[in-house]
């Protein structure tokens, strides 16, 4: 990997302190075991290395990640700094001097906080990839091959490119998918009764029954105002399924707000106005409900050695749960409504770029299988949340700006997946690491998938010229995402998912993997799936093994038939010479050894052959042929966690036995 110098050099004008010596890594369970050690400030990260000479391990954080820096009171033993990171690592170091630790903050505030996308890290990132390959990586997913697949343009639905230029809706794609009756009139004047100018538009398309997800923001609609054309707009979403006389329009809002958005002149459609709609509320809430919950929820995290009753408590009275229960039932409505009903579906909110792409996403990975494969799931988030712009820089802060803008709204899509793989655990593709370390790049802003607002934005920060692609690094990684459990032909695998719509108490879990994968005892060191894909791993290498032995065998016995029928032939030129078989058992000149040279091996056994080894299987023969076994795996167990030695080449996540950005991987020794 290698780092752009212009860019390291403008953040390393912000570092007062590059390197403190004696500081302290408190591990949060137990204070005694704290690591002394240098603390080093990068252009890009926060480093610091322990001074045991036999490890010296290291933990690496991305400035990035960090979403808070708070400077604690100072005690005998120095100045304490606390480090949150926005994937939910916390880091307590204890710096010796006052005045170190204040220069370390200031740093700190200001290398975690850009002020523009040029200082953001994926423009220094270089994993050193050629220009051709860095543009096969953007082409890795693709919009048009996706609504081609889904089975458009038809008789119904047509591309349209009356946002060309973004002039009508800057937040937009240029290019979407509207019914075949929707003319450009129709579109601009729906448009303008829509908030942010964004109209209905294809989502999902279900070429079975011809019904469909269309997305858009909240109407303009006020106590009593209505536009002609955006009741056009409705029923030409209608006519696209002939199947049906109606359409479901889904507002995700609770009542309350959407009708307290009345009174800015806002609000929800009148169904006296619209004909042939059903009007159906959610009740997912806003961004700043979102916001609380998850820090409540992370503050009961953080109790140092809470009772089972005391974490249930919390967990239950920040109301995560019961929020990622809101978004699965959404889409467990809209997917029902399009499989079994055959109903098209409008879906909006406010703006219509955070709980809409939560819900449509979620009915979409219900409907298609596709989506549940690693492939497609790259493509989802594409679709629903890139193209149709949900705010990245705002959601996740990017940049330094409004902290109220701040929610975990992907997050909450991404738990859902997770929480359907827990239901279903044979439909997926993927894995939790999958899910986990996207997850940690759309913070990490190593990789240009997940920078700005919109797709207008990207474009004009040219993004796909400058920076690298996450979806090419994780389809390069592939195998170590894979769900061992997953099967093409399963049952699970095929069709529609059918979730269980219990209380959430009894239904949705706390997922540990994410929100306390760093915190050492909190959770099995090996998940049963890391279990089971080192057994597969495993498996899969020994009949690899079991092949080449196979065939190595087979060309012995044709070998060995081909030396009997020399020697039978031999034996018969012989008798036809006249010569006795014992006078040509007791032949012993070299003339005689050279008539039959074919029937002898041409080296001593001693000697060995290449092929010939393969039949001798030792641990080191296997340990030579799977540069993934560890020559250190544990005898007892039969599997060990390896990390990654490379903290920002390659986008590894940081474990908690390895403060780089590593991955845990399992495997069985042999």
């Amino acid at each position: 990997m290698r780092l752009s110098s212009g860019s390291c050099l403008d953040a390393m004008e912000h570092i007062r302190m590059p390197k403190v010596e004696n500081v302290r890594l408190i591990d949060r369970i137990s204070s005694r075991k704290a690591a002394l050690g240098t603390l080093y400030l990068t252009a890009t990260h926060v480093i610091f290395v322990e001074n045991m000479s036999e490890t010296r391990k290291e933990t690496w954080i991305l400035h990035s990640q960090i979403s808070s820096i708070e400077k604690q009171a100072t005690t005998a033993t120095g100045c304490p700094l606390l480090i949150r990171c926005k994937n939910f690592q916390i880091i307590q170091l204890i710096i010796p001097q006052e005045r170190d630790c204040h220069d370390v903050y200031i740093s700190l505030i200001r290398l975690a906080r850009p002020v523009k996308y040029e200082e953001l890290y994926c423009f220094s990132f270089n994993p050193k990839l050629d220009k051709e390959e860095r543009e096969q990586g953007w082409k890795l997913v693709g919009l048009n091959e996706e609504y081609n697949r889904m089975g458009v343009p038809n008789n119904y639905w047509q591309i349209s490119d009356v946002n060309r230029d973004y002039q009508i809706c800057d937040s937009y794609p240029t290019e979407v998918y509207v019914p075949k009756s929707a003319t450009a009139h129709i579109i601009v004047g729906s448009s303008k009764f829509r908030s942010r100018r964004r109209f209905p538009a294809l989502s999902y398309y279900c070429k079975d029954n011809n019904a469909s997800i269309c997305r858009s923001s909240q109407p303009l609609s006020g106590f009593s105002a209505r536009c002609l054309e955006d009741e056009q707009m409705l029923q030409a979403i209608r006519k696209a399924n002939p199947g049906s006389n109606f359409i479901y329009v889904v507002d995700t809002r609770p009542k309350l707000n959407a009708m307290a958005n009345r009174a800015a002149g806002k609000g929800y459609e009148n169904e006296d106005n619209y004909s042939n709609i059903k009007f159906q509320f959610i009740g997912i809430e806003n961004i700043h409900v979102m916001r609380s919950s998850l820090q409540k929820m992370l503050e009961v995290c953080e109790l140092k050695s809470p009772s089972m009753n005391d974490f249930l408590w919390g967990l239950e009275n920040s109301g995560w749960l019961k929020h990622i229960k809101a978004i699965m039932d959404a889409g467990i409505f809209i997917a029902k409504a399009v499989a079994e009903e055959g109903v098209s579906v409008l879906v909006h909110c406010s703006d219509g770029w955070d709980r809409t792409a939560q819900v449509c996403s979620v009915a979409s990975l219900l409907l298609d299988p596709f989506y549940r494969t690693m492939k497609g799931f790259m493509v989802l988030i594409e679709k629903d949340w890139v193209s149709f712009g949900h705010k990245f820089n705002h959601r996740y802060g990017n940049l330094d700006g409004d902290p109220k803008e701040i929610s975990p709204v992907i997050d909450q899509f991404i738990e859902c997946v997770w929480q359907l793989m827990e239901q279903f655990p044979c439909a997926f593709e993927f894995n939790e690491r999958f899910l986990i370390h996207i997850q940690h790049h759309i913070y990490s802003c190593q990789f240009g998938n997940f920078l700005c607002n919109t797709q207008k934005e990207r474009r004009e920060l040219k993004i796909q010229e400058r920076t690298y692609s996450l979806w090419a690094h994780l389809w390069k990684n592939r195998a170590d995402y894979r769900n061992p459990l997953y099967r093409e032909d399963h049952s699970q695998t095929q069709g529609t998912l059918r979730p269980q719509t219990a209380p959430c108490n009894f239904l949705y879990k706390f997922w540990s993997g994410m929100y306390t994968r760093f915190e050492k005892g909190m959770h099995p060191r090996q998940s049963v799936t890391d279990y089971l894909m080192a057994v597969k791993e495993e498996t899969q290498q020994l009949e690899e093994e079991l092949e080449v032995l196979e065939q190595r065998l087979a060309d012995l016995k044709k070998v060995q038939s081909n030396n009997r029928k020399e020697n039978s032939k031999q034996q018969d030129q012989n008798t036809h010479l006249g010569l006795s078989a014992s006078n040509n058992s007791i032949a012993n000149t070299p003339q005689d050894y050279i008539n039959n040279v074919k029937s002898f091996p041409s080296r001593s056994p001693s000697q060995g052959d290449e092929e010939d080894s393969a039949l001798i299987l030792t641990q080191d023969n296997l340990k030579s042929s799977d540069p993934d076994l560890s020559a250190n795996s544990d005898q007892e167990s039969g599997v060990e966690d390896l990390s990654c030695r490379s903290p920002s080449g390659g986008g590894c996540l940081p474990s908690e036995d390895s403060g780089k950005d590593s991955d845990e991987a399992v495997f069985l020794t042999v």
